[in-house]
């Protein structure tokens, strides 16, 4: 049984053929069968969830019924698969919670077979097999028939494979004519690729690709005119010029370089560079000493290494190397650069005034942009270095030695560093002329042997840690983006980003969207950490998604533990890159970032971290230096901080790879260190701590730690979170556990509060009512008394005066005791109200300033500055009017009550 989704929806099977030759087709004529029979091979072997299907069939409002009539699809299905294979074909699809699962062969699909197929002829071009390249894409090519699924509707499940693999087919394409370009074939590609340009318009490759075809056949003024329609096009349509790439293919026609009517076979483009005083290397020499970005390559938005140009038809040509590692050409500037102003006007300054000799740093953490800043500077400092600048990724080389191609580069850096001029007959020092950026730099083993021959250089050095021992070495750090440079990113999501003068892409034409304002932007990138590689991969994300808004990519990237799944896309993987960074410390250092996971996050210090790690406070500290240096962990004047996508790969890391009972006695360590701090400084706790004392609460409750668990919530000292409700509901539970009934009355009391707030009052008064029999049978006076006062606030939002001053007496006598400070406070708190609406504003200043003092005692600003309001509110005059406003309290910090008719004011 086989399936063809690169066109028609085709199913075969064992049958044999009809009269005409042609296998009979099985696949279902019903336009909702096809869409779930599409959907679930889009995704073979994996399973479907209902709710994708669903979408898929209805995406717009799906009916009442639509998993009833989807589980009626699949028993046609079912059905239609049994007919194509009796033996197999109806246990083929099976159902797998959430969903369904459709059971092929790799060869069933024709879709994986042209993946598989694309992924081997990439791979034999990029090892200069031209041949198998050529070979094995055609093979990929000729399994498409048309549009995927052309004759079923799509949803967003198909429509997004539709993109992804109608862009798999046209690189496939792009690649097998860069090989046959290679071979020779470029009479018999004229043809193909006069079609392809008329298509696809904007495609620069494919013009790049019959420039060079026309060129070899002696047709240079054809090849000139194909340049001349793409610049047209582009201007036009675009407002933009063609890419450096095309620019300098054409400049290179315009003068007849033999170089180019070179095809070569196995091993050409490898060999293109090696060697000096050879025409291509020249070529590459001349490219790399005018700064003349070339060919595609990688990103410099990424820590990574550039991309060789593999093929003729970039702008290179066959035999002639482009913009490559091998070449030693700085890459091209990042169009899309943002932010980083004060870090590249630093860089820039640097760069100019080192001397001879001299090295300058760019270092940070992974993904933090260090290769595109240092290349943004490159670019930037051209005046300053009139004989070139060149580029070289050590990440080549193995181990601390350089990488095979270093050679070649260093051999054309010589001359210019070290040539006649180097020293002048005066011996007066000569200025720089020559700035070599070294990208990937592991250790200072790599650099230190190169210096004593680039006496006439400045090096730029990429590296994620200060290569120590370099004598004059300057260095630039990286981090995050700043908060405020998170208001500016939306550009990165429109095409907008880092616009220069005749650069503005093709998505600069598309509006922001909805939702994708600066508040949308700026929450996606402090989920992504502001990291420079995260935000950029949710972009593209977004980009090649688009039945995605930024709403969705913003509630994915939510969830935590699926976070680092979100920021991948292509070969771009977030998580890759800072494992790189994590795999490349020894083990203590590993197991140190892996327990750090446990603090909550946000700053903190080495005595946090020493509970964390079980060591004293010198040996932390110590321990975080090493970290920091690592750039695992970042450390400014205020403390230290997991920033936050390393924070959730520790995590990940941590529950990989600790058995659970460290991990637990760790969490017992680190939660018991932070109950005692809080315990140490009642009513002093910021919005984050607080936050952390939440999830530290959480952490103990699953850990099974419930007294620990009541003891952090019993730390929050009345501060509410957003979720306040499931916070003390948990701690109540953690409190029947351990069997502990002041604690559960303390969170009935607490949760009573919440329903209070939130005008639920029968369910208030069942919680305070519980909470003073729980209080009373554990024998604890103070809680039974706050218990009390909430009650009598009940009676009091009724009106029952009376009734509320019998249960405040006893309560505020109780609460007079020693120790007893923050609920004597509530109590008197509550006894001004009844004054201020039953006895006069006299009795109610009393009170209030009775709660002056006691928050002065509690410490807590939060409190006294609601006390003086309150106190000044009954200094002023009363206001005219019988509105809404002229009847408002404030009743607790921020909270206010409207009063109803007839209660005094």
């Amino acid at each position: 049984m086989r399936f063809g989704i690169l066109g028609p929806l085709e199913v075969t099977g064992a049958a044999a053929p009809t009269d005409g030759g042609r296998e009979p087709s099985y696949a279902p004529q019903a336009a909702k069968l096809r869409v779930v029979l599409g959907t679930l091979l889009i995704r073979a072997n994996e399973v479907v969830s209902v709710e994708s299907l669903i979408d898929e069939l209805w995406p717009d409002a799906p009916p009442r019924t639509a998993t009833t009539t989807l589980q009626v699809y699949v028993s046609h299905l079912r059905k239609t698969l049994q007919s194509a294979d009796p033996d197999n074909g109806r246990e083929a699809l099976v159902t797998r919670r959430p969903g369904y699962l459709l059971r092929v062969g790799a060869d069933a699909v024709d879709a994986l077979a042209f993946e598989d197929l694309s992924r081997r002829g990439h791979q034999a071009l990029q090892a200069s097999d031209f041949a198998a390249a050529a070979d094995l894409h055609r093979r990929a090519l000729a399994l498409w028939r048309g549009p995927l699924l052309s004759d079923t509707p799509h949803g967003p499940v198909l429509e997004g494979a539709a993109v992804r693999l109608a862009e798999a087919r046209t690189s496939a394409l792009d690649e097998r004519i860069r090989a046959e370009l290679h071979l020779g074939l470029h009479r018999e590609l004229v043809a193909e690729l006069q079609e392809l340009v008329a298509e696809h318009r904007m495609h620069e490759e494919f013009h790049t690709h019959l420039m060079v075809a026309l060129y070899r056949c002696g047709r240079q003024a054809e090849a000139l005119r194909v340049f001349t329609t793409l610049r047209q096009t582009l201007v036009e349509e675009l407002g933009i010029e063609p890419g450096p790439a095309s620019t300098r293919l054409q400049r290179r026609i315009l003068e007849g370089d033999p170089a180019l009517t070179r095809a070569g076979g196995r091993g050409a483009v490898r060999g293109a560079g090696a060697g000096t005083g050879t025409t291509a290397a020249k070529t590459a020499a001349t490219a790399a000493t005018a700064g003349t970005p070339g060919g595609t390559g990688r990103s410099p938005g990424h820590d990574g290494p550039p991309a060789a140009a593999a093929a003729a038809g970039t702008g290179a040509g066959a035999g002639a190397p482009g913009w490559s590692a091998e070449s030693g050409a700085l890459p091209a500037a990042d169009p899309c650069f943002t932010g980083r102003t004060e870090e590249l006007d630093r860089l820039e300054r640097m760069v100019r005034r080192a001397p001879a000799g001299g090295c300058v740093a760019v270092t940070g953490m992974p993904g933090a942009g260090k290769t595109a800043l240092a290349v943004e500077a490159a670019h930037r400092v051209a005046d300053a270095f009139p004989d070139g600048r060149l580029y070289l990724d050590l990440r080549d080389g193995a181990g601390t030695g350089l990488p095979s191609d270093a050679g070649s580069v260093l051999e054309r850096l010589l001359p210019a560093s070290a040539g006649p001029g180097a020293a002048p007959a005066d011996g007066a020092p000569q200025a720089p002329r020559v700035l070599l950026v070294l990208d990937g730099v592991g250790s200072e083993t790599q650099v230190r042997p190169l210096l004593p021959a680039l006496r006439g250089a400045v090096v730029l050095l990429v590296a994620r840690r200060v290569p120590a021992g370099l004598p004059g070495l300057r260095s630039v750090l990286l981090g995050p983006w700043r908060p405020d440079e998170a208001q500016r990113l939306v550009g990165l999501f429109t095409g907008r980003a880092g616009t220069r003068p005749g650069t503005l892409g093709a998505a600069a034409a598309l509006d922001a969207g909805p939702g994708l304002g600066p508040d949308t932007v700026a929450e996606v990138a402090e989920l992504c950490g502001r990291l420079p590689l995260a935000v950029r991969t949710a972009a593209a994300q977004l980009a090649a998604r688009p039945h995605w808004t930024a709403a969705v990519l913003a509630d994915r990237l939510r969830d935590e533990g699926g976070r680092l799944d979100v920021l991948r896309t292509g070969d771009v993987d977030v998580r890759a890159r800072l494992l790189d960074a994590y795999a490349a410390c020894p083990e203590p250092q590993r197991r140190a970032f892996r327990l750090l996971s446990l603090l909550p996050p946000g700053r903190f210090g080495a005595r946090q971290a020493a509970a964390a790690l079980d060591l004293t406070e010198a040996r932390a500290s110590a321990a975080l230096e090493s970290l920091a240096d690592e750039r695992l962990v970042a450390v400014d004047r205020d403390g230290c901080h997991l920033p936050e996508l390393l924070r959730l790969l520790a995590v990940e890391r941590l529950a990989l790879e600790d058995p659970p009972e460290v991990v637990r006695a760790a969490a017992e360590r680190v939660c018991r260190a932070y109950a005692a701090a809080a315990a140490a400084q009642p009513g002093r706790m910021s919005d984050s701590g607080a936050r952390g004392l939440v999830r530290l609460a959480r952490t103990a409750y699953g850990a099974g730690l419930w007294a620990l668990a009541v003891r952090l919530t019993d730390a929050l000292g009345g501060w509410v979170p957003d979720d306040g409700e499931a916070v003390y509901a948990l701690a109540l539970e953690a409190a029947r556990r351990c069997a502990d009934r002041s604690a559960q009355a303390r969170m009935r009391r607490s949760l009573g509060e919440l329903a209070w707030q939130y005008r639920r009052v029968e369910r208030a008064h069942e919680l305070f009512s519980g909470a003073l029999e729980l209080a009373r049978e554990a024998g604890d006076e103070e809680e039974a008394a706050r218990a009390q006062v909430g009650l009598a606030e009940l009676r009091l939002d009724a009106g029952e005066w009376a009734a509320a001053a019998a249960l405040l007496e006893p309560a505020l006598v109780a609460l007079s005791a020693p120790g007893r400070t923050r609920g004597r406070y509530e109590a008197s708190r509550a006894r001004a109200l009844l004054a201020l609406a039953h006895e006069g504003p006299e009795s109610a200043r009393a009170w209030f300033g009775e709660c002056l003092e006691l928050a002065g005692a509690l410490r807590d600003q939060r409190l006294e500055v609601y006390a003086l309001r309150s106190l000044r509110a009954l200094s002023l005059p009363p206001e005219g009017g019988s509105g809404p406003a002229a009847r408002a309290v404030e009743i607790r910090p921020g909270l206010w009550r409207i009063h109803p008719a007839g209660v005094p004011t």
